[in-house]
């Protein structure tokens, strides 16, 4: 379009169906390989943190135990969404101010430049304290450029696509956060493969960071060809931009009430499924399974690129159909067969430690008031010196997963496997209190190095997945299920956050939710579910929370959210208006 074009010339001529019949444009399709484009490579760098959560952990936060290392490492990754929505503030309510593109242009400079810093970010061997607090800081940069980041996108495309392929186009912005971490698997794997696994441990995963100041050259040169949004240059061509869009959004209840249903009716939901079925089960794969992380890195990115195009083929039907039947359909089927999947993902990945399980149980029995919260990310190895504590920590570390049974208080501590019952020692302080007395460092050492991993050898529990019994066929067709879960609630959510909002205050009013939703809910699910495993022992309990979660979005949504496919999105009233307009 160009830049004297009206708004409205977004509405096409239309079948007699009622959707529209002509080709996307050149023009149309420019607006949407720059935006996508750009967002691709923030997903990218702001991935990165994900996919390296291991090495991050033994790089960053050595003076931890593994457990809590690893724990530690997911809330540095878990630091960037939880200032996402501040981000979606600041940011947003600049593009309802000054516009799309120069918020833009603020978003990817910062995103690039804190990514590529951590490539040359001292570890903590070199640096101390000061590495995990400068990577948490630089982490949080990445949450504040992004959180301005996806609704700019969103917006801007939407505000570009005919009325009726609003679906369909935004559907494409909507494949950038899993080709961003498709692309930083793949980064990671070729690094990986080129350099070796121990070079690349030690020193290699810091070029895929470095790569970041080359996407950033390449970004921006995309946002300066970019020219504004018809909406939004229409509204300033009236004089109608809003001044004060934090005050419209939230100090006005008629708006800060489809804020709330947005979040709670679709956006939370719709996070925690996309969380699951990409990131949750990549590090269920690594941490619980023990699946080689190259060949689990492989089989998700197989995954991702079967799975991808759906984000498109769901918005476009979004367009025909409605956007709420997809997305409620998606919560539903995802809250149905989380369990059943990922019980499959264990069959198919680690048939050895599926049938140990069936075959042999553990249990630990233990008096509950001498269990500690085994979840707790900032543990030292020496906060956990009871028997209960000890039995717990270990089995975690071994990936093993088991029951709680009560005893009486005074009770000592049994470990069950199968008919072996191991007695786990107590662990005694120094005077000092910050390090085991030598007699209980042996007998902690011996129990959880020697006695306890050969007793589950015994029972069958293999110490990582046989490479040569994967079912690498029926690994991606689990991870591509789970995949289409995510297709369905996010494809149509750009368009139906988009179309919930009027254009003065866009951009503030669908990026805070959204932020809230995929930064707190979502970004948070790793973190929360391994916690939550770490307490209770079962390695199927972390996905509670996702079914939870998902499944109050799918009531809200049902009961509170309407259709918005047909709204026109430049009309006097807005979505929640009773004599709304339609086209």
């Amino acid at each position: 379009m160009s830049n004297s074009q009206d708004v409205r010339d977004a509405a096409v001529d239309t079948d007699d169906g009622g959707h529209d019949a002509t080709p996307m444009t050149a023009q149309e399709r420019k607006v949407i390989l720059a935006s996508s484009l750009g967002t691709i490579f923030e997903w990218y760098d702001f991935y990165l943190y994900g996919a390296l959560a291991a090495i991050i952990a033994r790089q960053f936060f050595t003076a931890l135990e593994p457990t809590s290392a690893f724990i530690f490492a997911l809330l540095a990754f878990a630091a960037g969404f939880i200032v996402r929505p501040i981000g979606a503030v600041v940011f947003g309510g600049l593009g309802d101010m000054i516009g799309r593109k120069y918020t833009f242009l603020a978003t990817i400079v910062i995103m690039g430049v804190s990514t590529a810093l951590v490539a040359v970010l001292p570890t903590y061997s070199t640096a101390g304290a000061f590495a995990p607090i400068a990577l948490v800081l630089l982490r949080m940069l990445q949450g504040l450029a992004l959180g301005g980041e996806y609704g700019g996108a969103a917006i801007y495309v939407a505000e570009h696509a005919p009325q009726n392929r609003r679906g369909a186009y935004t559907a494409w912005v909507q494949t950038t956060a899993t080709v961003g971490l498709f692309l930083a698997l793949i980064v990671i794997l070729v690094t990986r493969s080129l350099l070796g696994e121990a070079p690349f441990a030690e020193w290699g995963w810091r070029i895929p960071f470095a790569l970041s100041a080359v996407m950033l050259a390449g970004s921006l040169w995309i946002r300066l060809s970019m020219s504004e949004s018809p909406a939004f240059r229409k509204m300033q061509e009236e004089g109608k931009t809003s001044k004060a869009p934090l005050a419209e959004c939230f100090g006005q209840w008629k708006n800060l009430k489809i804020i709330v249903l947005a979040l709670f009716g679709l956006v939370a939901g719709q996070a925690v499924v996309w969380y699951t079925g990409q990131f949750y089960a990549l590090f269920f794969l690594t941490g619980m399974l023990r699946v080689d992380p190259t060949t689990a890195n492989i089989l998700i990115a197989i995954a991702l690129l079967i799975g991808t195009p759906f984000f498109v083929v769901f918005g476009t039907l979004s367009d025909r159909i409605g956007r709420k039947p997809i997305i409620m359909a998606g919560l539903l089927i995802a809250c149905l067969t989380y369990f059943p999947l990922f019980k499959m993902l264990t069959s198919m990945a680690n048939p050895d430690l599926a049938a140990a399980q069936e075959r042999v149980q553990i249990v630990v029995k233990a008096d509950p008031m001498t269990c500690s919260f085994q979840g707790s990310p900032i543990a030292k190895e020496t906060d956990f010196t009871s028997s209960c504590d000890i039995a717990k920590r270990a089995l975690a570390q071994l990936a093993a997963s088991y029951t709680n049974e009560a005893l009486p208080s005074g009770s000592s501590t049994e470990v069950h496997i199968g008919g072996t019952v191991l007695a786990p020692p107590n662990g005694h302080l120094t005077a000092e209190g910050d390090r085991f007395e030598t007699d209980s460092l042996f007998e902690i050492s011996h129990f959880r190095k020697e006695l306890l991993p050969d007793v589950l050898k015994e029972a069958g529990y293999p110490v990582k997945a046989d490479p040569a019994k994967i079912n690498h066929v029926g690994v991606v067709a689990v991870l591509v299920a789970l995949m289409l879960l995510v297709t369905m609630v996010y494809g149509p959510i750009a368009a139906t956050l988009v179309e919930m909002f009027p254009t003065r205050i866009r951009y503030t009013s669908m990026s805070l939710p959204y932020h809230i939703g995929n930064g707190w809910f979502g970004g948070l699910m790793p973190t929360i579910a391994f916690a939550m495993v770490a307490q209770n022992g079962d390695m199927y309990h972390g996905l509670w929370y996702p079914i939870g979660v998902a499944a109050v979005t799918f009531v809200v949504g049902m009961f509170f959210i309407r259709e918005t496919k047909d709204v026109d999105i430049y009309a006097k009233f807005l979505y929640w208006h009773p004599n709304r307009l339609r086209k």
